[in-house]
């Protein structure tokens, strides 16, 4: 998928056209970005707002699997802070003498 920002108002207001005018190339519409079909049409699309206005970014993005972008542990550990009795306990003392990562563990770690 093309992930397309605007950072201004004109910027905007011509995504949201575009998005309007060919809303089947268009995965999901997010107020100042859209994601845009991984096609030739939706690279068009996205490479006329650049185009247009300077204030435009385009990125390509890939699915997130967690299955496979993400360990086990750190899966099982959102189940479990969800699941938790205290909606009000912060996630650090919740894993705090558990098996789960901790913030810290966690924070520096790319997928």
């Amino acid at each position: 998928m093309l992930l397309v920002i605007t950072y201004s108002q004109s910027a905007r207001q011509t995504l949201r056209n575009v998005c309007n005018a060919h809303g089947e190339h268009v995965v999901r519409r997010l107020g100042r970005a859209a994601l845009l079909e991984s096609t030739e049409f939706g690279a068009f699309l996205a490479l006329r707002l650049r185009a247009k206005h300077d204030d435009v970014q385009i990125e390509r993005t890939v699915p997130f699997n967690e299955f496979r972008d993400v360990p086990e542990s750190v899966r099982e550990a959102a189940k479990a802070y969800e699941n938790r009795e205290q909606a009000s306990t912060p996630y650090a003392r919740f894993a705090a003498g558990t098996d789960h990562p901790s913030p810290d563990e966690m924070r520096d770690v790319e997928l």
